[in-house]
């Protein structure tokens, strides 16, 4: 990809590609996971559900970018 996505294209993107939406998901629950490392299993689980919505528009931009470029 050459242009640079904005928010409005990567949450379009989200709301139309329910399988980039998945991934885009799995993606930042990883990272996440990895800034919250002191958690158990379950704290983050019923933490992730808190900030979900969130952190998909915040990290959209990113999501996206990273599902576009991987390989």
């Amino acid at each position: 990809m050459t242009t640079e996505i904005n928010l409005h294209t990567a949450r379009m993107m989200l709301n139309r590609d329910y399988d980039l939406r998945d991934w885009a998901e799995g993606y930042l629950k990883q990272k996440e996971r990895s800034a919250m490392s002191g958690m158990s299993d379950a704290e983050f689980e019923k933490h992730w559900r808190n900030v979900l919505p969130e952190r998909m528009h915040e990290g959209a931009v990113e999501a996206v970018s990273a599902y576009l470029n991987r390989e």
